[in-house]
């Protein structure tokens, strides 16, 4: 079975000032995957570079805070409480009215060895968040994991801003403990081949060398899938 997503018990910071940083926010980088505006303020990034919105390495060999972490005490608090590898951090901001497609982010999830946290800052009643076609409520004061790997989908139709912090992070013996203690909504694994070859053939059309390196090692495993079979 695979963890679809999960209510952590893991405390959320107090955030109080995220209305006061309107110049610092940026616009996804995934135009094709969103309609409305979905904006972005980087905590923790790839090379700790404040104008790098990316959650990937991409090319740079570490993560580091950016200059905005000094804006969210509580959220570097939480962050040096955390007992694995921090990765990105990053606010998210879908704005009222705006839309992400359905997606995956290859990988991303806790049974490929990192988790994506969320911790919802602002929301309201008319967003709707899907995991695997599956609706997650998520509110003010919780965390929880979300399977980034399964499809997913999110429309705030709402007319208020929905800010979630995010952080991914690498799994570790600690953080499947906080698993172990959580409820949780799990799926069969399914057989993604069909999937599995859409990613690639998305990867190829950006024709970037991490996109084209990816979409290698994704061929590389669907051949040995096959042989295996």
């Amino acid at each position: 079975m695979i963890i679809g997503f999960a209510r952590l018990n893991i405390n959320a910071p107090l955030i109080e000032n995220i209305g006061s940083l309107n110049d610092l926010w940026y616009p996804h980088f995934n135009k094709d995957g969103y309609e409305g505006d979905w904006n972005v303020l980087t905590l923790r990034s790839p090379g700790g570079n404040a104008d790098n919105i990316f959650a990937e390495l991409n090319g740079q060999n570490y993560y580091a805070d950016t200059i905005q972490m000094k804006n969210f005490p509580s959220v570097k608090k939480l962050i040096d409480e955390l007992k694995c590898e921090v990765m990105s951090v990053r606010f998210l901001n879908l704005k009222a009215g705006a839309v992400i497609k359905q997606h995956r982010d290859h990988e991303l999830a806790f049974e490929k060895g990192e988790a994506r946290l969320h911790f919802p800052i602002t929301t309201n009643n008319e967003v709707e968040f899907y995991v695997n076609d599956l609706r997650v409520v998520m509110l003010p004061g919780e965390c929880w994991y979300i399977n980034a790997n399964m499809p997913h989908r999110v429309a705030n139709y709402g007319d208020t801003d929905r800010i979630h912090l995010v952080i991914d992070c690498k799994v570790n013996e600690w953080i499947k403990a906080i698993f172990e203690s959580s409820e949780k909504t799990t799926f069969a694994a399914p057989d993604n081949t069909n999937e599995t070859l859409q990613v690639i053939e998305t990867l190829r059309r950006h024709q970037t060398e991490t996109a084209s390196k990816l979409a290698d090692e994704l061929e590389h495993g669907l051949r040995q899938k096959k042989l295996l079979e």
